[in-house]
């Protein structure tokens, strides 16, 4: 095969090449889902309820929960629709001393209360200034009750909005923070269950163990504010 017959050849190569990275970046932002249109709670319900939810409202863009429930029950809200691997990330802040959260994989049923029976929880709190002592495991970025964030966790301070993100991919979880990755695990692996077995939710059997569920916004009895809440389906 002669020089020229080579180079065209290459040249051919790299184009194909090019060309699939184009497709391939166009797809994956064409793939993108918001779930919150900045105007309405549209695509959001009570969690195991039904009819127009009471406690949380729209303000300046941003979906607010108003801190109406008492404690960690009856105020989270819940997507319409299910997923099962997807990449998640949105935008929020919190008042002082306030606390909430972002659920997955959340199973809606008469016997659970509450979303966290089932659904691991990306936990967002004031780590300064909560008015009780924090465990690592309950501060900001942390995969609830399970894993902690590692040192490259940045949290803007109160009253400015952060940036996260969660990425579950057949088991495989990412949490990111402010363009940090601060938490990789595997969910259901040995070290998981372990985990599982000795911490809080060893009261909790179907902790964790949905492969597929609905994205839940705690509210803690505090002002939390959410927006641009996108979601790609993996």
């Amino acid at each position: 095969m002669n020089k020229n017959v080579i180079t065209g050849t290459i040249a051919v190569l790299v184009l194909l090449v090019c060309a699939s990275f184009i497709s391939a970046s166009r797809k994956g932002k064409e793939n993108w889902i918001s779930l919150f249109d900045g105007k309405t709670l549209n695509g959001w319900h009570g969690f195991n309820k039904s009819g127009e939810i009471k406690n949380w409202a729209i303000e300046d863009g941003a979906m607010v929960c108003l801190g109406a429930a008492a404690d960690a029950h009856g105020g989270d809200i819940v997507t319409n629709e299910m997923y099962d691997n997807f990449e998640l990330k949105w935008e929020w802040k919190i008042s002082k001393g306030g606390n909430s959260g972002v659920m997955y994989h959340v199973v809606e049923s008469e016997k659970y209360k509450a979303p966290y029976e089932t659904g691991p929880e990306y936990q967002m709190i004031d780590d300064i200034d909560f008015p009780q002592k924090l465990e690592d495991w309950q501060k900001t970025g942390a995969d609830y009750a399970m894993n902690t964030a590692n040192d490259q966790k940045k949290v803007m301070p109160i009253g400015e909005w952060n940036t996260s993100r969660i990425i579950f991919d057949k088991g495989h979880v990412e949490h990111w923070l402010n363009g940090k990755k601060i938490i990789d695990f595997q969910a259901w692996d040995a070290k998981w269950n372990k985990e599982k077995a000795e911490g809080k939710w060893k009261d909790y059997p179907d902790y964790g163990l949905a492969k597929t569920g609905l994205i839940a916004l705690q509210d803690h009895g505090n002002k939390a504010y959410f927006k641009n809440i996108m979601i790609r389906k993996l």
